[in-house]
């Protein structure tokens, strides 16, 4: 009688998967609550125009998202790495990938589509170190949990980048920008999960499929294959922007009048607008695939030897 009430009260868990507790969703009860939080702070913010707000809708905006990654992460992962440890992971992960980025590009990159790549090679070095080191202790070091770790530390990461764009958006020249603050919460916050989160996620995935024993790291050509990739698709979704602009351009004709008069033909602008916003979000949505793609084939790859170092660990 009692193996039969286990057995229905058990939830499912992958064999690669170690369980924590009981999945309650709340990731996504976070997420619900957290953006009606952000809704009545815009309406009293715009109510009562008070300043002292902007720096809750900063705050509100910037981690709602990231910071259900979180959670999504800390339902799944394995029970030998404390909740506590994840929040680190977040939070100190998220602080010091920031700094040590910002460190890195301030004397070494510039502008154009090789900057942006070098930003990428930066970003994705930083993440990935604060991956290894903060994910030192967790076993058995398995595909799927290293894309948890990994996405963990993209999401910190991501939450602090999106809070300082955030804060530029809303200084305006006549004061505090709302609009120009609330547009850049809302499109950060739909893409971080295709961007940061899912760039690391990737990286830690092949970081911890490469260990040994599901215990101990190793470098092998398989990382740093992963590492060039999530880095060139950094530097490609920071550079799309110019990348589809230049595709309009060309695709319009305006070539010669772009470069030598710095002007478009006369009643072909409307058109470059159009080709920029349909080639960028393309460009989005491909490089997004390609990472998606990434992560599935590299967890499922190694689903078997995963499966094999988690039951050896649990026995």
């Amino acid at each position: 009688m009692s193996t039969t009430s286990t057995a229905v009260t058990t939830p499912y868990v992958h064999a690669d998967e170690p369980a924590r507790t009981r999945r309650h969703g709340w990731w996504w009860k976070s997420l619900l609550v957290g953006a009606l939080l952000w809704l009545v702070t815009i309406v009293v913010t715009i109510a009562t125009r008070n300043a002292n707000l902007v720096p809750t809708l900063i705050l509100l905006g910037s981690f709602l998202v990231p910071f259900s990654v979180v959670l999504f992460a800390a339902e799944r992962i394995s029970s030998t790495f404390p909740v506590t440890s994840l929040m680190l992971a977040f939070f100190v992960g998220g602080v010091l990938g920031v700094l040590g980025a910002s460190v890195l590009e301030a004397p070494l990159a510039s502008g154009g589509l090789g900057g942006f790549l070098l930003v990428g090679l930066i970003e994705e070095l930083v993440k990935g170190v604060l991956v290894v080191v903060i994910g030192r202790h967790l076993v058995p070091k398995t595909a799927r949990q290293g894309a948890l770790l990994g996405a963990t530390v993209g999401a910190g990461f991501a939450a602090f980048e999106s809070a300082g764009y955030a804060f530029n958006a809303a200084l305006g020249r006549g004061g505090i920008d709302l609009i120009g603050l609330l547009q850049t919460e809302v499109i950060r916050s739909v893409l971080t999960p295709l961007g940061h989160v899912l760039w690391t996620a990737v990286l830690g995935a092949a970081l911890f499929a490469a260990s040994r024993d599901g215990r101990r790291y190793r470098f092998t050509v398989g990382v740093v294959l992963a590492y060039l990739l999530v880095a060139v698709l950094h530097g490609l979704w920071d550079s799309m922007d110019g990348i589809s602009t230049i595709v309009a351009i060309l695709s319009t004709g305006n070539a010669v009048p772009a470069l030598y008069y710095n002007s478009l033909r006369p009643g072909t602008q409307g058109e470059v607008g159009e080709i920029t916003t349909g080639v960028y979000v393309l460009g989005l949505g491909l490089v997004s695939l390609i990472g998606g793609l990434a992560l599935r084939g590299l967890v499922r790859r190694h689903r078997t030897r995963d499966r094999a170092i988690s039951e050896q660990h649990a026995a």
